[in-house]
């Protein structure tokens, strides 16, 4: 794993096996978390179209839409994989901060 782009305090986009993960910073008062995605189909396509003004705008929705609250109805929801790759995100952050 990777980093390939960040957007500082918001988030990360890291490459893994040919795949792209977005990690977003969610903040609300006193709860904070990272909530990975894999990008989609979809997503991908917006993304080469649109680069970081598309993952800025999806990182919004996916903070704004709460997705681990329990009656949440985001559309994000069940498409954590923050604990499957946190050790080795992990690892890529630390490789990347290093180069920094």
């Amino acid at each position: 794993m990777k980093v390939i782009d960040t957007e500082e305090q918001r988030w990360f986009l890291f490459e893994h096996e040919k795949k792209l993960y977005l990690d977003a910073n969610c903040s609300h008062s006193f709860l904070s978390y990272t909530y990975m995605i894999e990008l989609n189909e979809s997503e991908l396509k917006l993304y080469q179209l649109e680069g970081r003004a598309f993952l800025n705008r999806l990182c919004h929705d996916i903070h704004y839409s709460v997705p681990i609250a329990k009656e949440s109805q985001s559309a994000f929801k069940g498409r954590d994989v923050t604990q499957q790759f946190s050790k080795l995100a992990s690892e890529a952050l630390a490789k990347w901060s290093a180069l920094k």
